[in-house]
């Protein structure tokens, strides 16, 4: 039986999966053979040159090491995951990788780009568990930009409620409590907690970032439950600058905000603080 010719035009994914197939093909490897190299079944080879399963990256790391194909799946599995994303979503996600200053507000969760694996799972698995797994490798994938050696600023503001409120679990929590913590001090990044304590504050409409770069005007991009607001309207761009600013002046310090992580990290749920985490008088 013939597999099914794909139109690498088609979608990021069909791409993939035609090249995959070409590859593996100009080597004279079968779907097992080729399986066996990468530590897989022929079967999910087969799944992924016919666009029927989503590749991850490490999958995609292992195939341009097999195939000696100098780095084409490692890249094209990038565009594949940012496909993944929600359509409304993905202008989104290329301009937070173009930013060269990103500063969020975050009422409810911890940001997308600092999420840990097992809490962008938790938050993701309530409305995408059908495609979880490909809709977790895109956040992951996002994050990436923060591993750049010259990766954009980012200056995150977080409500208290993120912290308490337990998403995923009591040891999914210690771990992103415990991942947010291990950020303090590292350049091109400051984490800071807007506390309970503050009252009503000039985040109180919801959640909200804003996006700088070096050869476009601004951005401001707000979120509704199934889609997403982006402007760069001078004059929202000023109230809303304003607005932030107002927020980093309200909110603790890098230092206490660090020292509130940990004391509710130790409180809530269970975890002394460890060796190598940030360490806080």
């Amino acid at each position: 039986m013939r597999s099914r010719e794909l139109d690498p035009s088609a979608s990021p994914l069909d791409y993939y999966g035609y090249e995959l197939r070409r590859a593996r093909e100009s080597a004279g490897l079968t779907l097992a053979q080729l399986g066996a190299v990468v530590f897989c079944t022929g079967s999910l080879i087969g799944q992924i040159e016919t666009a029927a399963r989503v590749p991850q990256r490490d999958f995609s790391e292992r195939l341009d090491a097999a195939l000696g194909t100098g780095g084409l799946f490692s890249r094209l599995v990038g565009m594949v995951l940012r496909s993944q994303l929600p359509s409304w979503f993905q202008p989104v996600a290329e301009m937070e990788a173009k930013a060269t200053y990103i500063s969020t507000y975050q009422c409810q969760l911890v940001y997308g780009l600092l999420q840990t694996e097992g809490y962008a799972r938790a938050v993701l698995s309530i409305e995408q568990g059908y495609r979880l797994d490909e809709m977790v490798a895109a956040r992951l994938e996002r994050q990436r930009i923060l591993e750049r050696d010259q990766p954009p600023v980012l200056w995150t503001v977080l409500d208290e409620a993120v912290l308490h409120r337990e998403v995923g679990g009591p040891d999914v929590m210690r771990d992103q409590l415990s991942y947010l913590l291990d950020l303090f001090g590292k350049p091109w990044m400051e984490l800071q907690v807007l506390p309970f304590a503050t009252g009503q504050h000039t985040g109180l409409m919801g959640s909200f970032t804003l996006l700088r770069f070096g050869d476009h005007p601004d951005v401001y991009y707000s979120e509704s439950y199934d889609s997403g607001h982006m402007t760069a309207n001078p004059q929202v761009i000023k109230e809303r600058s304003v607005g932030y600013a107002r927020l980093q002046a309200e909110a603790l310090s890098p230092r206490e905000s660090a020292a509130l992580i940990a004391r509710v990290r130790e409180e809530r749920y269970g975890e002394q603080s460890r060796p190598g985490a940030c360490a806080v008088a």
